[in-house]
Order: C-alpha cells, then sequence, then structure tokens
C-alpha cells in the first residue's frame, strides 16, 4: 500500500468542500542486522528488499555479490515494519562500525535512529481557541515568498516562517533540508524569546512526520504547506491536536487535520 485514503476539506476562494483525497504512505522501517536494532528510516512501503540493499551497499555496510538473508520480524497494517537483516561478520563492511555516520540521517528527522520506540513523544494534545482565516495564511505566504532570498537566487533551497496571529512575521530561515529550516526558526524564536507567540508557521515544500513532531514539541498548533503532506503527517497532526494544510496555492488549500482552526 503506496497510497491512502484521506478525508479533507478543500477550500477555494475562502469556501471549504468536504472530500476524500489520496495521500502518499509515510511510514518506519526498523533495520536490523544480525538480530540487533541498526536504524530505522522513513520511506513509503513496498521494495523494502531493494531498498535495505541499497542503503546498505551505499553505506559499505554490504557490498557481496551474494543476495541478502531478510526475515520480516514484524509488519503493521500501516506500513511499519521490522526487518532483520543477516550478514556474516567476515563481509561487514567499515560502515558498519561507523554506525552512526548513515547517510539517511540527513533525510529526515527520524531516519537514523536504532528502533521504532524511539519515536514515541509524550505531551498534552494541543488546543487553540482563536481561529485563524485563510484569507490571512494567504498573506502569510506572500510575505514568506518576498523574504525567500536563497531560493530566489538558487531555486535550490526550502523555507520556513512562523508567524502570529495578526500575520506578523516572527523569523523565516531557509536550509536545503526541510527539517533543518525549521530547526533554524525554532532555534531563532527561542534565542529571541518568542516561540510562544507563534500560531502558524509555513512551509515551503511537503510535510511529513518529522515536521509535525518538531511542531508539537515546540507548542505550534497550525502547519500550511505549499506541497503535500503525508499520511503519517496527517495522522499525527490529528493525534497531537495541529491543524495540517497542504497544497496552499493560488485561492487553493487542503485541509487535513482540525479545521476548526480555521475560519471558511
Amino acid at each position: 500500500m503506496q497510497s491512502s485514503v484521506y478525508e479533507a476539506i478543500k477550500a477555494k476562494k475562502l469556501v471549504g468542500d468536504k472530500v476524500n483525497d489520496d495521500l502518499v504512505v509515510e511510514a518506519a522501517l526498523q533495520i536490523n542486522i544480525n538480530d540487533e536494532a541498526y536504524t530505522v528510516m522513513m520511506r513509503t512501503p513496498g521494495d523494502d528488499e531493494s531498498l535495505i540493499r541499497g542503503l546498505l551497499f551505499a553505506e559499505d555496510i554490504y557490498k557481496d555479490v551474494a543476495p541478502l538473508s531478510l526475515a520480516t520480524i514484524e509488519q503493521k497494517e500501516n506500513g511499519f515494519s521490522v526487518v532483520n537483516v543477516v550478514i556474516p561478520k567476515e563481509k561487514l563492511g567499515k560502515g558498519y562500525l561507523n554506525k552512526r555516520t548513515l547517510l539517511s540521517v540527513s533525510s529526515c528527522g527520524i531516519c537514523g535512529k536504532q528502533q521504532l520506540s524511539d519515536m514515541e513523544l509524550s505531551g498534552d494534545v494541543l488546543t487553540k481557541r482563536r481561529k485563524l482565516g485563510l484569507a490571512t495564511i494567504k498573506r502569510m505566504f506572500n510575505s514568506m515568498k518576498s523574504e525567500q532570498l536563497l531560493f530566489r537566487s538558487t531555486g535550490g533551497s526550502h523555507a520556513t516562517a512562523a508567524f502570529t496571529e495578526n500575520g506578523n512575521l516572527l523569523s523565516i530561515k531557509e536550509d536545503i533540508g526541510r527539517h533543518n529550516a525549521l530547526d533554524k526558526v525554532i532555534g531563532d524564536l527561542l534565542n529571541t524569546n518568542k516561540l510562544k507567540e507563534v500560531a502558524c508557521i509555513l512551509v515551503s515544500g511537503r510535510v511529513s512526520y518529522e515536521l509535525v513532531s518538531k511542531a508539537f514539541i515546540a507548542k505550534i498548533p497550525v502547519i500550511a504547506a505549499v506541497s503535500a503532506c503525508s499520511s503519517l503527517a496527517v495522522d499525527y497532526a490529528k493525534e497531537f491536536g495541529i491543524c495540517l494544510i497542504g497544497f496552499n496555492r493560488d485561492d487553493k488549500a487542503t485541509i487535513y487535520a482540525n479545521p476548526h482552526y480555521i475560519a471558511l
């Protein structure tokens, strides 16, 4: 299962209609090597054997021509899986000795963790009383776009921007990585003691699990994105009490979680 149907509200010209939307599935894969937890990576289920083989090759863990011996230890309906890889010790490459040098660490905030249990978060569900208008969020996007200087010159950077309920820009940061841009914004707001003023963050790309988890930890109630949201991002947004909005383009937007935060 690589996509799943989710109920959402599609807004056009500030009017919302309930729809069913297809979302790409995001699920965790825990890789064990010789019965020991090695790493967790986020992926879309399917072709896990090829994914694991390619990862271990790129990380200089297993480069032998012989096929890998894989066994699925756990497989959940939501796509979360635990797979054990058996590799003779004499065939383990140098990358296995340097476990924390995984290239996958740079791809998201979960990749590189050793076990699925490391993904667990705790805390009170976020609540927000005052509603945000979609028109205000549209103005926020225009403000963010005007400040994306690195993207304007390179076309290769992501941005995260934080705003107050009135649409005042508190911080904007750019980076080649989506989660890095959000980390920079949170760090800036901590340094300026303005984190509690944030009502909404905007992101220039798609939203996956790690961005929602970072927003939850920072107690940011609304996330709006230019692009798509993954299935796991929506699931966690619903659980954490975060309003999650995707496809904010022109006069359109799709609200996937907690739409009562938004005035339509």
